[in-house]
């Protein structure tokens, strides 16, 4: 009776996936090929998918069919998939079911609306075009969390949308201790003598750029054959399937490292979802666990490994073959200097390694005041020049390096987008330690270019569990404890430290 019933939920829940799936090709044709006067029908289309996906999900015979199975789960062991699926469902059931599917549908029509507005006024430099659509955006995103009374801060519902147990006065608390430990990091650093990258600011033709970084991608371990490479103008990660996983990257072809780094970091996010087990295809558990663990594998992949000393020893010969006029007489060590140089910047996507989650506090803590009512939409472009200018000592000559710069809001909600960055930094050097205490060998594995051990450690570990385990159960029982910040501080000072010969 038990299987019969699980197999009903599992049959509506794989309706719901290919409603879900089918919304992501229309966002990802949307960021990638469509033509601008296609925007309002993509938008009508997207939010119809939602509205369907929402009704089924929500489903009264969904509830009745969690209701039976309910002791049926809790007999089974605690991660096994189908103890996994009925829990997890189950949470998301009783979440969903708070939120009216007209607000969704609202949101994702207006969401679309508002990220073809924003792709045409960045480059004209027009926040105003923006403007109304932000206020909007402000509006439902309140909406949204007012369908969860009780919070402690009204941007909590958002947060945990994303990273799920988590709430402000965590994200604060975190940020506040890392915060400590970084500035004086940054102020060591800027006493040094600047480190040279011109050799990265030269004529980089595109498509050597875009061979070089796909075939990186490739040795980490992101399967072609199961994903392809798009453009754009903000780089992503999507997923279809487990056998369709894309990413996208952008090309400055006076910027090496701007189309690499942006390659290998989809490529982390990319290598996560092509990593889930094949047990948990069309179901809800078929996706990474919260933005913060999936923001580790990009920033890992993209970092810890890609701008590590030992992956150029291999790789730096074979980029000066692609480059030979640009790179033929730069030394290894000029070249690695100058794709780690930490120096204040304006474009969070750029900025270092030491001076990026600085970056996320601002978007966070401007966030936190545009939900609580203290900033208002129209000041946003000044409030961002204001903290740029308290904490990085830089002030953008205009709103396309400012305000425009990030998608997020102008894509999606206001609240809840920006903290997963920053968690993904701490749990890279948490779940990187783990991964050398476990084979020591690694960084000389990375050294030769084979880069199987740590993929395959982490497809063990992480990867294949999709989102069976919340991010802290996933963290217990990687680490053996909860998230800390000092395992990522120590490969910082050891990194940076070395460096800049601190």
């Amino acid at each position: 009776m038990m299987e019969q019933k699980l197999a009903e939920l599992k049959e509506r829940l794989s309706e719901v996936n290919d409603l879900n799936m089918a919304g992501a090709v229309l966002g990802w044709d949307q960021q990638t090929h469509m033509p601008p006067g296609g925007a309002a029908a993509r938008g009508r289309q997207m939010a119809t998918l939602g509205r369907l996906s929402h009704e089924k999900f929500t489903d009264a015979r969904v509830g009745q069919l969690l209701d039976d199975l309910q002791a049926y789960g809790e007999s089974l062991p605690y991660d096994s998939d189908d103890a996994s699926l009925i829990r997890v469902v189950r949470q998301q059931y009783e979440r969903l079911i708070k939120v009216p599917s007209s607000l969704l549908s609202q949101i994702t029509t207006h969401a679309s609306e508002s990220y073809q507005v924003w792709a045409e006024a960045r480059p004209a430099n027009d926040f105003a075009k923006t403007r109304p659509y932000l206020e909007k955006t402000l509006d439902y995103s309140r909406q949204m969390a007012d369908c969860f009374p009780g919070y402690d801060h009204i941007a909590d519902p958002l947060i945990d949308f994303s990273d799920q147990g988590m709430k402000a006065t965590d994200i604060q608390r975190v940020f506040g201790e890392l915060r400590q430990q970084l500035v004086p990091l940054v102020q060591a650093i800027a006493e040094r003598e600047p480190i040279d990258n011109s050799c990265l600011h030269q004529p980089y033709p595109e498509a050597e750029q875009l061979a070089f970084g796909t075939a990186v991608a490739t040795a980490f371990g992101y399967d072609f054959q199961r994903g392809r490479q798009d453009k754009t103008h903000h780089p992503f990660a999507i997923k279809f399937s487990i056998g369709d996983v894309r990413i996208t990257t952008r090309v400055d072809e006076n910027n090496l490292a701007d189309c690499l780094f942006s390659t290998l970091h989809e490529a982390g996010h990319g290598m996560y979802e092509q990593g889930i087990s094949l047990a948990l295809e069309q179901t809800t558990l078929n996706s990474g666990t919260s933005a913060g663990v999936h923001e580790s594998q990009s920033r890992l992949w993209e970092n810890v490994v890609g701008r590590s000393r030992g992956m150029w020893g291999h790789y730096y010969p074979q980029l000066q073959a692609a480059f030979p006029t640009q790179l033929g007489s730069v030394p290894l060590d000029t070249f690695h200097r100058a794709i780690n140089k930490v120096q204040p910047s304006l474009i969070r996507t750029e900025a270092d390694e030491v001076t990026y989650n600085l970056h996320v506090m601002i978007r966070f803590d401007l966030e936190l005041a545009l939900l609580e009512g203290k900033l208002a939409i129209k000041d946003l472009p000044e409030a961002w020049h204001a903290r740029y200018q308290s904490d990085l000592g830089l002030h953008a000559p205009s709103d396309v390096n400012g305000v425009l710069q990030d998608v997020h809001w102008y894509g999606g909600l206001i609240g809840g987008a920006f903290q997963g960055y920053t968690l993904g930094n701490i749990l890279s050097g948490l779940f990187y330690d783990q991964a050398l205490q476990a084979h020591p060998t690694i960084p000389d594995e990375i050294g030769q270019g084979q880069f199987g051990t740590l993929h395959n450690w982490l497809i063990e570990n992480i990867y294949q569990h999709g989102s069976k385990l919340t991010a802290n159960e996933l963290i217990e029982r990687v680490t053996g404890g909860p998230l800390r910040i000092e395992p990522y501080m120590a490969y910082l000072r050891g990194k940076f430290g070395d460096l800049y010969q601190l």
